[in-house]
C-alpha cells in the first residue's frame, strides 16, 4: 500500500509540474504575441509624428520666408498702361476711384502689412445695375486675367487683429475708397515685375455684397520743393502783382520757426533790390478750429513777417499787415493736403 501510494504521489506532482510548465509556456507566447503589435504600432506612431512635426516647420519656414522681389520673374506680357485692366463685365466702381500720382498703400507680406509707394489707384466695386455680384466670379476673373499677365501670388489669407492694431494709424488713407487690410478680411495679393513699368502691385478682396481692388505701381518721389529766393519772389511780384509764400511758425503761434526767418530773410532781399516795392502781408489760415481764433491767429502772424522785416532794415512805410483767417483760401478745406495750401501768407504788390 505504502509503495502504491508513493508512485501514485509522484505520478500527480510530474503531472502537475508538465502543466505549469505548458502554461508558463503559454502566457509567455501570449504576451510576446501581444507585446510585438504595440512595438510596431509604437513606432508607426513616432513615425507619423515625425513626418507631422517636419511638415508643420516647412510649413513654418514657408510662411515666413523673407520677401523676395528678384525672385520674381519679369513677364514680357503687354500689360497695357495703369491702371493696367479693365474690371469684368457687369462690374463698375461704386464711387469716384481713388487715385493719387504719388502715396503709399499697404500690403501684405506674410501676413504683415506692409507699406510701398508710388502711383495709386484703389476703388470699391459693384454690379452694374440689373446684375447681381458674384464674389466667386470678380475673383475669378481677376486671378485669371493676372495669370495670364504673368502675375505671381505672393499672399492669400487674412491679418489678425493684433496686425490691424499696430500698422492702422500708419496708413493716411484708412477708411477711404477702396481701403483694405481689415482684420479677417480675405486678401489675394499678386505682384507683377515689368522691364519697362516696374514693380506691380495688385491686391483685391470681396464679400457677397462687392469687393475691393487696390493697384499700385511703385515708384520713388520726384522731389518738387526748391528753395525760396528773393529772385522769385521780385518776380512773381512784378508779373503776377502777389507771391504766395508757406512760412512755418510755431504750432498755433506767430513765432517764426528757422526755416521761416530764412524765408522772411529772401524776402528782406527781394525788397532790398526792388527799392520801389511796397506790399500788403495777408495771413491765411485753414477752417480748423474757431473762425475767431484763427482769423486773430493770422494776423499775428502777418505781423510777425512785418516786424521781421522792418528789423531788417526795410521801411515800415512800404508795408501793411492784414490777417484774413479762414476767410479766403486758395482750394476747399476738404482734405489735409488742401488745408496745408490754405495756411500761408501772401505778399501783395500794393503799388
Amino acid at each position: 500500500m505504502s509503495t502504491d501510494f508513493t508512485e501514485i504521489r509522484n505520478q500527480f506532482i510530474l503531472n502537475s509540474m508538465t502543466k505549469t510548465t505548458l502554461l508558463f509556456a503559454s502566457a509567455a507566447m501570449f504576451l510576446a504575441c501581444n507585446n510585438s503589435p504595440k512595438q510596431e504600432q509604437g513606432n508607426t506612431q513616432d513615425s507619423v509624428s515625425s513626418t507631422q512635426n517636419t511638415e508643420s516647420e516647412n510649413t513654418s519656414t514657408n510662411s515666413n520666408a523673407k520677401f523676395d522681389i528678384e525672385s520674381i520673374p519679369v513677364t514680357t506680357t503687354d500689360i497695357g498702361t495703369f491702371p493696367y485692366f479693365t474690371l469684368p463685365k457687369g462690374l463698375k466702381s461704386m464711387n469716384k476711384p481713388f487715385q493719387k500720382e504719388f502715396d503709399v498703400c499697404f500690403f501684405p507680406i506674410n501676413g504683415i502689412m506692409t507699406p510701398f509707394e508710388g502711383k495709386l489707384y484703389k476703388i470699391n466695386v459693384e454690379a452694374e445695375r440689373g446684375e447681381e455680384f458674384s464674389k466667386r466670379y470678380y475673383e475669378k476673373s481677376l486671378e485669371d486675367y493676372l495669370q495670364s499677365t504673368g502675375a505671381v501670388k505672393v499672399f492669400d489669407g487674412t491679418i489678425g487683429r493684433e496686425e490691424y492694431d499696430r500698422y492702422n494709424k500708419q496708413d493716411p488713407n484708412k477708411g477711404d475708397e477702396g481701403d483694405m487690410g481689415y482684420a479677417d478680411e480675405n486678401i489675394k495679393f499678386y505682384v507683377i515685375r515689368t522691364k519697362d513699368q516696374g514693380n506691380i502691385y495688385i491686391q483685391f478682396s470681396a464679400n457677397n455684397a462687392g469687393g475691393k481692388l487696390n493697384i499700385l505701381q511703385e515708384a520713388t518721389m520726384t522731389q518738387t520743393i526748391t528753395k525760396i529766393t528773393a529772385d522769385e519772389i521780385a518776380k512773381d511780384l512784378n508779373e503776377k502783382g502777389k507771391s504766395i509764400l508757406y512760412i512755418n511758425f510755431d504750432t498755433d503761434k506767430s513765432n517764426l520757426t528757422t526755416d521761416g526767418k530764412e524765408v522772411v530773410q529772401q524776402i528782406a532781399t527781394a525788397l532790398k533790390k526792388e527799392s520801389g516795392l511796397t506790399i500788403n502781408i495777408e495771413g491765411h489760415t485753414d477752417n480748423t478750429g474757431d473762425a475767431t481764433h484763427n482769423k486773430k491767429l493770422s494776423g499775428e502772424r502777418a505781423n510777425a513777417v512785418l516786424s521781421a522785416l522792418t528789423a531788417d532794415d526795410i521801411d515800415k512805410s512800404r508795408l501793411k499787415a492784414q490777417g484774413f483767417g479762414a476767410e479766403r483760401p486758395l482750394v476747399a478745406n476738404d482734405s489735409e493736403g488742401n488745408k496745408a495750401k490754405n495756411r500761408r501768407v501772401e505778399l501783395v504788390k500794393s503799388n
